[in-house]
Protein backbone atom coordinates (compact mmCIF):
# COMPACT_ATOMS: atom_id res chain seq x y z
CA UNK A 1 0.00 0.00 0.00
CA UNK A 2 1.19 3.35 -1.05
CA UNK A 3 0.90 5.99 2.16
CA UNK A 4 2.07 9.69 2.50
CA UNK A 5 3.68 9.99 6.25
CA UNK A 6 1.81 12.53 7.78
CA UNK A 7 4.84 12.68 10.45
CA UNK A 8 8.24 11.67 11.11
CA UNK A 9 8.39 8.09 11.84
CA UNK A 10 11.90 6.78 13.65
CA UNK A 11 13.46 4.30 11.31
CA UNK A 12 10.90 4.52 8.75
CA UNK A 13 9.98 8.38 7.10
CA UNK A 14 9.99 11.76 7.52
CA UNK A 15 6.85 13.60 6.80
CA UNK A 16 5.92 14.64 3.67
CA UNK A 17 7.33 11.05 2.26
CA UNK A 18 5.33 8.83 -0.22
CA UNK A 19 6.34 5.19 0.80
CA UNK A 20 5.13 1.21 0.36
CA UNK A 21 4.39 -0.42 3.05
CA UNK A 22 2.76 -3.32 4.28
CA UNK A 23 -0.52 -3.59 3.96
CA UNK A 24 -1.03 -4.84 7.75
CA UNK A 25 1.51 -1.96 8.96
CA UNK A 26 -0.19 0.82 7.77
CA UNK A 27 -3.91 -0.41 8.12
CA UNK A 28 -3.05 -1.29 12.13
CA UNK A 29 -0.58 1.22 12.73
CA UNK A 30 -0.01 4.07 10.78
CA UNK A 31 -3.68 4.83 9.43
CA UNK A 32 -5.41 4.77 12.94
CA UNK A 33 -1.87 6.50 14.90
CA UNK A 34 -2.26 9.35 11.64
CA UNK A 35 1.30 8.29 11.29
CA UNK A 36 -0.46 8.47 7.67
CA UNK A 37 -2.61 8.31 4.85
CA UNK A 38 -3.59 6.44 1.73
CA UNK A 39 -1.79 8.10 -0.75
CA UNK A 40 -4.64 9.52 -2.91
CA UNK A 41 -4.37 11.81 -5.66
CA UNK A 42 -6.24 14.33 -3.44
CA UNK A 43 -3.42 13.88 -0.43
CA UNK A 44 -0.89 14.13 -3.34
CA UNK A 45 -1.69 18.07 -4.09
CA UNK A 46 -0.56 18.73 -0.77
CA UNK A 47 2.56 16.63 -0.48
CA UNK A 48 4.36 20.13 -0.40
CA UNK A 49 2.25 21.66 2.39
CA UNK A 50 3.08 18.76 4.43
CA UNK A 51 6.59 18.24 3.63
CA UNK A 52 7.47 22.27 4.68
CA UNK A 53 5.19 21.85 7.88
CA UNK A 54 6.93 18.40 9.07
CA UNK A 55 10.55 20.38 8.04
CA UNK A 56 9.51 23.04 10.52
CA UNK A 57 8.61 20.67 13.32
CA UNK A 58 11.92 18.73 12.83
CA UNK A 59 13.93 22.52 12.81
CA UNK A 60 12.17 23.09 15.93
CA UNK A 61 12.93 19.68 17.77
CA UNK A 62 16.83 19.69 16.58
CA UNK A 63 16.77 23.33 18.33
CA UNK A 64 15.07 22.05 20.89
CA UNK A 65 17.27 19.03 21.22
CA UNK A 66 20.95 21.17 20.65
CA UNK A 67 19.77 23.11 23.44
CA UNK A 68 19.08 20.13 26.28
CA UNK A 69 22.74 18.70 24.75
CA UNK A 70 24.75 21.37 25.55
CA UNK A 71 22.86 21.60 28.65
CA UNK A 72 23.34 17.84 29.52
CA UNK A 73 26.99 17.81 28.25
CA UNK A 74 29.38 16.72 31.39
CA UNK A 75 26.72 16.87 33.78
CA UNK A 76 27.85 14.69 37.02
CA UNK A 77 25.32 12.46 39.13
CA UNK A 78 25.80 10.72 42.07
CA UNK A 79 23.81 7.30 42.56
CA UNK A 80 23.94 5.40 45.67
CA UNK A 81 22.77 1.25 45.97
CA UNK A 82 23.81 -1.06 48.67
CA UNK A 83 26.52 -3.62 48.04
CA UNK A 84 27.18 -7.17 48.42
CA UNK A 85 30.13 -8.53 50.86
CA UNK A 86 31.95 -9.25 46.94
CA UNK A 87 31.72 -5.65 46.18
CA UNK A 88 28.60 -5.50 43.59
CA UNK A 89 25.29 -4.21 43.98
CA UNK A 90 22.56 -6.24 44.68
CA UNK A 91 20.73 -4.55 41.89
CA UNK A 92 22.02 -2.87 38.78
CA UNK A 93 21.67 0.39 37.95
CA UNK A 94 19.15 0.45 34.80
CA UNK A 95 19.13 3.24 32.37
CA UNK A 96 15.47 4.13 34.11
CA UNK A 97 17.40 4.81 37.46
CA UNK A 98 19.64 7.08 35.43
CA UNK A 99 16.92 8.84 33.79
CA UNK A 100 15.26 9.54 37.21
CA UNK A 101 18.60 10.64 38.78
CA UNK A 102 19.07 13.01 35.84
CA UNK A 103 15.53 14.26 35.93
CA UNK A 104 15.36 15.05 39.43
CA UNK A 105 19.12 16.80 38.74
CA UNK A 106 18.33 19.02 35.76
CA UNK A 107 14.06 19.47 36.64
CA UNK A 108 13.62 18.38 33.11
CA UNK A 109 11.84 15.07 32.39
CA UNK A 110 14.15 12.50 30.45
CA UNK A 111 13.06 9.71 28.92
CA UNK A 112 14.93 6.20 30.08
CA UNK A 113 15.15 5.46 25.95
CA UNK A 114 17.96 7.94 25.46
CA UNK A 115 19.70 6.82 28.09
CA UNK A 116 22.89 4.36 26.37
CA UNK A 117 23.55 2.04 29.51
CA UNK A 118 25.37 -0.95 27.57
CA UNK A 119 25.45 -2.96 30.53
CA UNK A 120 23.64 -2.49 33.61
CA UNK A 121 26.17 -0.59 36.18
CA UNK A 122 26.85 -3.79 38.54
CA UNK A 123 30.01 -2.00 40.86
CA UNK A 124 30.74 1.09 42.30
CA UNK A 125 32.74 3.70 39.83
CA UNK A 126 32.55 6.15 37.73
CA UNK A 127 30.75 5.67 34.30
CA UNK A 128 30.13 7.86 30.98
CA UNK A 129 26.98 7.57 29.79
CA UNK A 130 26.22 8.60 26.59
CA UNK A 131 22.53 10.12 25.86
CA UNK A 132 21.26 9.42 22.46
CA UNK A 133 18.53 12.57 21.80
CA UNK A 134 17.87 12.20 18.36
CA UNK A 135 19.57 10.31 15.38
CA UNK A 136 22.51 12.94 14.94
CA UNK A 137 22.67 14.22 18.60
CA UNK A 138 24.28 12.99 21.81
CA UNK A 139 25.52 13.81 24.91
CA UNK A 140 27.88 12.63 27.96
CA UNK A 141 27.24 12.54 31.22
CA UNK A 142 29.00 11.02 33.91
CA UNK A 143 27.96 9.21 36.72
CA UNK A 144 29.21 8.42 40.49
CA UNK A 145 28.42 4.91 41.60
CA UNK A 146 28.69 4.97 45.00
CA UNK A 147 28.22 2.61 48.15
CA UNK A 148 25.14 2.97 50.72
CA UNK A 149 26.24 3.32 54.19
Amino acid sequence: MHVIFLQDVPNQAHAGEIKQVADGYARNYLLPKAFAQVATPEIMKRVHKIKSAGDAQRLRETEAMEELAQMLDGTEIELIARVTPTGRYYGAISNTRVAESLTEAIDRSIDRRIVEVIEPIREPGEYDITLRLSADITATIRVLAGVEE
